[in-house]
């Protein structure tokens, strides 16, 4: 079955947004790509994606224009960018981790701008990202998410509504995000504690086999941890950032969460000491014996 004519602009094509970007090409939607770092974007030209110099140029004419930026400060630049040129009837898709307050502000510039938009952070990292695997988590008037359905199909193997009211999707994100960071943070602590009494991994995971708390989240983290490389999943730097942003939404939200703080400062202490653009399981590094 061809899919419906649309085009969608792809404004950060990063870890994430390369691939989302290449799905969403792949799945016969017309595609222009826009990357700060231009030479990030041109290998998408491969895939059929017109990559262009500015994201204004990436949203003209555009059905749907989907950002997929680092953090909020880098989403409210390029939104000062887009929105004077974007369609009246096109669909601002917020796809990056930025917080509540930002994404009340983008909210608020949309209505400001008169377009829709909808809050749909995604759940998954580089791997789910490349294979078209990745669970969107989409909040926003129905008929703005139904026209983002053929780019969700291309990018996700589930969608998640969150409701209509654009800001919902990033609190469950971040919900989510605390526990996959506990998981994190637990499995590194984990082997350090077994490394400094002697006990190896291979016996940790051979307790575990076949019990409730028995992971394949587990076994995947730890097993970096053990080889002592951390090619780039989902980078520590970026969970230091949405651990932040939890901190910040906990205390927002009147909720006393000693351990999204603790897991906040011990993932910025791990950028500090220069392992941001490794993966979020190097935090190990800290933990380990001899480590620091």
């Amino acid at each position: 079955m061809s899919a419906p004519s649309l085009t969608a602009a792809v404004l950060g094509t990063g870890v994430m947004g390369g691939p989302m970007a290449r799905n969403i090409a792949k799945a016969g939607i017309a595609v222009r790509a826009w990357n700060r770092t231009i030479d990030r974007a041109r290998p998408l030209g491969v895939d059929g994606a017109t990559v262009v110099k500015r994201p204004e140029e990436a949203v003209d004419g555009a059905d749907v224009a989907l950002t997929m930026l680092a953090d909020a400060q880098a989403t409210l630049d390029v939104a000062a960018a887009i929105l004077p040129a974007m369609r009246d009837d096109a669909v601002w898709l917020q796809a990056g981790t930025i917080g509540i307050a930002a994404i009340e502000r983008c909210a608020e510039l949309a209505r400001e701008r008169g377009v829709a938009i909808v809050d749909a952070p995604v759940l998954g990292t580089a791997k789910p990202a490349q294979d078209g695997a990745l669970t969107v988590l989409a909040a926003g008037p129905g008929d703005a998410v139904e026209r983002c359905a053929p780019i969700f199909e291309a990018i996700g193997q589930k969608v998640v509504r969150a409701g209509n009211e654009p800001g919902r999707a990033t609190r469950l994100k971040l919900a989510v995000n605390a526990w996959v960071l506990a998981m994190t943070q637990g499995a590194a602590e984990a082997v350090a504690l077994g490394n400094g009494l002697g006990v190896e991994l291979g016996e940790m995971l051979e307790a575990l086999d076949g019990g409730p708390t028995d992971a394949p989240y587990f076994r995947m983290k730890t097993k970096l941890m053990a080889d002592g490389e951390y090619p780039t999943s989902f980078s520590l730097r970026l969970a230091a950032k949405d651990a932040a942003l939890m901190a910040e939404a906990a205390s927002q939200a009147g909720v006393d969460a000693p351990m999204i703080r603790t897991i906040a400062q011990r993932l910025a202490e791990g950028v500090d000491a220069g392992y941001g653009d490794e993966d979020m399981a190097a935090t190990y590094r800290l933990s380990a014996p001899g480590g620091r």
